[in-house]
Formats: C-alpha cells, structure tokens, sequence
C-alpha cells in the first residue's frame, strides 16, 4: 500500500497526533473507551488513577480531537471522536504481536 506523501504542515500534524500513543495512561483511555462511553470517576476507578489524573490526560485527548464529551446533568461521559481510533489501536496492537 503506497501512502500519499504529507506535506510540512500534516507532518507537524502527525507528529504530534502520534505523540498521543506514545504515552501508556492515554492508551489505557483510548482502550478503555473503545469500549463505552465512561465518566471520569468510571474511567479513574476502571484503570486504578485519581480522577485528577484522568482529566489531565483527557482534556489533552480532547485537545487532539480523540475523544468527545456529552452532559448529562453534572456528568460528562466521554467516548472516542470516531472509529479511525479503535483503528489505530487495532493495527498498533496486531503489528506488535507479529
């Protein structure tokens, strides 16, 4: 498969959207996620963090346009921008197990 070659400014771009999987704690969100839609506190209790972490990491997903969050009442739920997501991880996680 032959990929269409960036230019400068979508290399900055992936650059720093690959960033985002560099970093053990915002892939056990993004996995966690592909899962359901979670609030925060589901999300802390399910990997075993503080809620202030959690939101750290988070707001930078959202920041990055991975993740999206709907109210309900006081609650935000998140859940993964799109399918591309579950996508990437899929792939990451097949190529090392090769």
């Amino acid at each position: 498969m032959k990929m269409i070659k960036p230019d400068e400014q979508n290399i900055r771009k992936m650059a720093g959207f690959f960033k985002v999987f560099g970093d053990e704690t915002r892939i056990r969100i993004l996995s966690t996620l592909s899962e359901q839609e979670m609030c925060v506190q589901d999300i802390a209790d399910s990997l075993s963090m503080t809620q202030s972490a959690i939101s750290h990491q988070l707001s930078f997903l959202k920041q990055m346009d991975l993740v999206r969050g709907h109210r309900d009442g006081k609650t935000i739920y998140y859940s993964l921008a799109d399918d591309h997501i579950v996508t990437i991880l899929s792939q990451g996680l097949e190529h090392i197990m090769e």
